[in-house]
């Protein structure tokens, strides 16, 4: 399994691909992200995040715990500006998800099957531009870290 932390624009083959350019708040989560790598690791552990260590970002981030069998994602914590306390601790197949939420479920799908961070961007109701970046645990991806900028 390879992390690809080169970036390249979107397109129909890869809708979750990073840009050439993330937005100042979305690269420091992504180099904090990296930061993290331990030795030869392709992706940081799940146990090494410190989410105190972005204080700025705490409004704007959510983890995302990731199941197997079968495949399903849970809000662990969601930031303040980004939707009610109610969904933290949810399924996303068990609620409505609405910007900055949106797309989150097949962008969660995308981002344990490439292992590697994916970039969203919507332009509808509320622009924003969301990042995941996975994390390793009991042998597998079981965390994901996602930060929202709104433009």
């Amino acid at each position: 399994m390879a992390i690809h932390l080169c970036q390249h624009d979107q397109s129909a083959e890869d809708p979750f691909a990073l840009p050439s350019r993330l937005s100042p708040r979305l690269a420091r989560i992504r180099d904090y992200w990296a930061s993290l790598l331990r030795g030869g690791a392709e992706m940081p552990f799940a146990d090494d995040l410190r989410p105190p260590d972005m204080p700025d970002m705490v409004h704007r981030t959510l983890l995302i715990d990731v199941f197997e069998r079968p495949a399903r994602f849970r809000i662990q914590s969601l930031g303040m500006a980004l939707g009610p306390d109610a969904l933290n601790g949810r399924f996303l197949d068990d609620v409505r998800l609405q910007p900055p939420l949106d797309f989150l479920p097949a962008q969660c799908s995308a981002t344990v099957e490439a292992a590697a961070p994916t970039f969203f961007r919507s332009d509808a109701e509320r622009p924003h531009a969301r990042l995941l970046l996975p994390f390793w645990g009991d042998g597998r991806i079981s965390l994901l870290l996602g930060a929202i900028d709104f433009a």
